[in-house]
């Protein structure tokens, strides 16, 4: 196992990276939810226990093994909003491509042939996970990170927030984050032996909403 590894593949510079996508923060921003580094913090949070916590657990059971198949259609159930749907397929094929360029693997060649227009993005980040080598945590921790490092990003752009202030919130939310990874890899676990349903469901309507208003915007800055 290489600890590089994952650092490479939760690089912002990567073609999907963490810090790709806003994470919902353009439609909060303009929505007037997000308006300073303690509101952005409040919005992490938020995500983090809902969103990340969902998108740990994915990858964590892709990373184990488990059908991709059936994560990617689980990945579905737990997204009513179309346009997020969508937006994770599209990251998904992005650090497809990255993927296999990078740690070349049969489940990963199988994955993008099941799902040539991408699958949900977690699900890609959990099977590339253990084609670098890597464990269930390691793509846990991933991909939430991944889910409060985009929106922190994405605001200092958006309001200009000084960038000091967005490190500092992804600081003060890092104990926040062991706790999620932790119970995410607790319930990637249990699918072993219980089935997708044991895969964590927590919402975020508003985030769902923001998602599908932001998405019939003329102008956008970010995707997502």
């Amino acid at each position: 196992m290489s600890r590089a590894a994952l650092l490479v593949l939760a690089a912002g510079r990567s073609p999907a990276g963490g810090q790709a996508p806003a994470g919902g923060a353009e439609a909060a921003v303009k929505a007037g939810r997000i308006t300073s580094a303690a509101s952005l913090e409040d919005f992490c949070r938020g995500r983090l226990h809902t969103a990340g916590l969902v998108a740990g657990a994915l990858a964590a059971t892709a990373a184990l093994g488990v059908e991709p198949r059936e994560l990617d259609a689980a990945a579905d159930a737990r997204t009513p909003s179309p346009a997020l749907r969508s937006a994770a397929r599209r990251l998904g094929r992005q650090l497809m491509r990255a993927a296999r360029a990078s740690w070349p693997s049969a489940e990963l060649d199988a994955l993008a042939g099941e799902f040539p227009k991408g699958a949900h993005q977690p699900v890609v980040l959990g099977v590339a996970a253990r084609a670098a080598g890597l464990g269930p945590a390691d793509a846990a921790y991933c991909a939430a990170y991944e889910s409060v490092s985009g929106p922190a990003t994405a605001t200092v752009r958006l309001l200009s927030l000084d960038p000091f202030d967005a490190t500092g919130v992804l600081a003060r939310l890092a104990p926040e984050l062991d706790r999620v990874a932790d119970s995410a890899v607790e319930a990637a676990r249990r699918v072993l032996d219980e089935g997708v349903d044991a895969l964590p469901a927590a919402s975020g309507p508003v985030l769902e909403i923001g998602a599908e208003w932001h998405a019939a915007w003329p102008v956008r800055l970010f995707a997502s």
